[in-house]
């Protein structure tokens, strides 16, 4: 099943599934597909820290929350003596959200030992008015296909992307290169965080994938854009998305959220 609203001139439409994968024993990613405004949220508990599945699930529920507290402000926002435009009120919005996700993990952590050093990656993307704000700490991703091409709108926050904007590794080193899933920026793990906040001006046939790096990380870009061209239907290419990565191996949780711009 997909969700759809009504944005504007557009009709945006997504889905969304996550899946266990076939070697961890608890699932740790949480998303949210919209059920009430054109707002999804991916969120990837981290490995190997205590209770990542609390600190996504954290994140998830407080974005919610805090787009649904502050929708009535943005339809008459208190900008006195300035005015700001909707595209500025909307990426301190975004900002504020995920900051206010990373303040209550970092609480939760400090208030409960069996939590300690919990953390995790958020994606979040908005739609409004031709424009869609995009909220990204970690090494989950956001995709654009746009004109049967695939680009990522995101940029890794990952010791590996650091080493290959730093370093000139070569095929081999990148093949092999020892800490791929080690993350430099988190939700959680301090009582602040950097936000990179992006926007991004969407038309009608653009595919948005937002995913965990189980998906992203077992398989190509290549094959992930074949799938969304190949599949109509969202849930079912999310459902598509989910197998090929098991199918390489299903190393890590999988998440897929699907998002496609529409003619009215």
């Amino acid at each position: 099943m997909s969700i759809s609203f009504t944005v504007g001139p557009h009709r945006i439409r997504f889905a969304g599934k996550t899946d266990v994968g076939r070697v961890r024993a608890q699932n740790e990613d949480s998303l949210l597909v919209p059920s009430e405004m054109a707002l999804a949220v991916v969120s990837d508990g981290m490995g190997g820290h205590a209770a990542g599945d609390v600190a996504s699930r954290i994140t998830v529920e407080t974005i919610d929350e805090h787009y649904r507290k502050t929708v009535a402000s943005m339809s008459t926002p208190r900008t006195f003596p300035l005015r700001l435009p909707r595209i500025a009120l909307e990426r301190a919005r975004m900002e504020t959200a995920i900051k206010l996700a990373n303040a209550r993990i970092f609480e939760a952590a400090a208030a409960d030992p069996a939590k300690k050093n919990m953390g995790c990656t958020v994606d979040a993307v908005y739609f409004f008015q031709g424009q869609m704000v995009v909220g990204h700490v970690g090494d989950s991703r956001v995709y654009r296909v746009r004109d049967r091409r695939i680009e990522m709108v995101t940029e890794d926050h990952s010791l590996f992307n650091d080493w290959m904007r730093m370093k000139n590794l070569t095929p081999d080193d990148e093949v092999n290169f020892p800490l791929k899933n080690v993350v430099v920026r988190a939700l959680g793990l301090h009582d602040q965080v950097q936000v990179d906040v992006l926007q991004e001006h969407y038309r009608v046939g653009d595919v948005f994938l937002m995913c965990s790096d189980g998906l992203c990380g077992m398989i190509k870009d290549s094959l992930i854009l074949e799938l969304i061209l190949k599949y109509d239907r969202l849930d079912s290419c999310c459902s598509k998305l989910i197998d090929a990565a098991n199918e390489a191996g299903g190393n890590d949780n999988i998440t897929a959220l699907i998002i496609r711009v529409e003619k009215l």
